[in-house]
């Protein structure tokens, strides 16, 4: 490819990288976009997009390639990404051994060989630092003028889709906290255990969806909806809510219209997230052969999310202790989801269940599985 080819195909690049990366606005996701159109951009072998976290004075990222998905963090103003970012220029340095900034430990750990890089400063509209891009190993030779001024450009442009991605994030965070607060005001009142209960729905659910093949947006979705499946009890009286003895029959059908009461609360909201909640609220106590409630609904029209939810809760159930039965072993619960296949489950949803069962399993008595590191 002669001088002209290859600057008009770097044109061309970048013209299709605008319209690729203000497409997403998920900023894990964004990262990944960004760094696979630099490296194709560049044509190197690995693209690293730190961002700035001001409170601590760290870059961090999760997006390094060849590093695996943990995330990485490093003073803001060590190493060659923090000489950028607290001199707010370029480096660019052609022989990565030759150059006494450069810290060869991660190439011995990993067996990879790094040969040039280039960082340049990232910067939002205002001049401000947000990150520092980092790339490696430019293919045929070493990173020139020519390809800093390119990253200083992409990173203009990259810019503000970060910053535009980092305050979805905030508000994503927010709206969050609100729902996970309004779980609490719920399970508050007749659970002494509330959190693990809330942390257990949240992830038996995320597991089953995860089990079944949904995509991301719906795991998230049902994984950050689901602690709000019993937000209806804070209608219940504390008469019927807390009596530790039998419910009398019109007690209890008091209790079960808590699905009536959620459903009430959550319909018509404007957020996605709690239209996901009303329905999980209203239907989780159906049964996929009819004979649940409020409504008696059978099958598929019972909403989905709900029908992940109906396995997630029962199992959760049983697998706590309460004073009037011990805590029963996952196996032993697998076993009665399985037998209820068909009856109150939707067997789609047993068999996601069992597909991620050691998963659940392990979070349910709180060992740690590959999939949920240790803290």
């Amino acid at each position: 490819m002669d001088k002209v080819e290859e600057l008009q195909n770097r044109l061309d690049l970048l013209l299709q990288f605008g319209g690729v990366i203000y497409k997403e606005n998920r900023l894990d996701k964004l990262l990944e976009l960004i760094a696979a159109q630099v490296r194709r951009i560049l044509d190197c072998d690995r693209c690293t997009v730190f961002i700035l976290d001001k409170k601590k004075r760290e870059l961090w990222s999760k997006v390094a390639q060849g590093l695996g998905k943990s995330e990485i963090r490093i003073p803001a103003d060590k190493g060659i990404a923090g000489e950028a970012a607290s001199t707010a220029s370029t480096v660019n340095i052609p022989d990565a051994y030759a150059d006494p900034r450069f810290n060869p430990e991660i190439d011995k750990i990993t067996g990879y060989r790094t040969k040039s890089i280039l960082a340049v400063p990232l910067k939002d509209v205002s001049g401000e630092l947000i990150g520092v891009f980092q790339v490696i190993n430019k293919n045929g030779g070493v990173f020139g003028g020519d390809d800093a001024a390119v990253l200083q450009l992409i990173g203009s442009i990259a810019a503000s889709a970060i910053d535009n991605a980092q305050l979805c994030e905030k508000l994503y965070k927010s709206q969050l906290e609100t729902i996970y607060r309004l779980a609490l005001t719920a399970e508050y009142r007749d659970k002494e255990d509330t959190a693990v209960h809330l942390k257990h729905v949240s992830g038996y659910t995320a597991l089953i969806a995860k089990g079944m093949g949904l995509s991301d947006d719906e795991t998230e979705n049902i994984r950050y909806a689901s602690p709000l499946h019993d937000i209806g009890k804070v209608a219940i009286p504390d008469a019927i809510l807390l009596k530790p003895g039998k419910l009398t029959d019109e007690e209890y059908k008091e209790m079960k219209r808590h699905t009536e009461y959620g459903g009430e609360m959550l319909r018509a909201a404007e957020s996605p997230m709690l239209e996901i909640a009303c329905q999980i609220a209203e239907s989780h106590h159906e049964k996929f052969d009819g004979t649940g409630y409020p409504s008696g609904l059978k099958g598929d029209r019972i909403p989905l999310y709900a029908r992940i939810m109906a396995v997630a809760d029962v199992f959760d159930a049983l697998c706590m202790h309460r004073v009037y039965k011990p805590a029963w072993s996952p196996e032993k619960a697998l076993d009665l989801i399985r037998s209820e296949s068909g009856k109150a489950f939707d067997p789609a949803v047993v068999a996601g269940f069992e597909k991620v069962f050691p998963e659940i399993a392990a979070l349910s008595t709180g060992v740690p599985t590959p999939a949920e590191p240790a803290a």
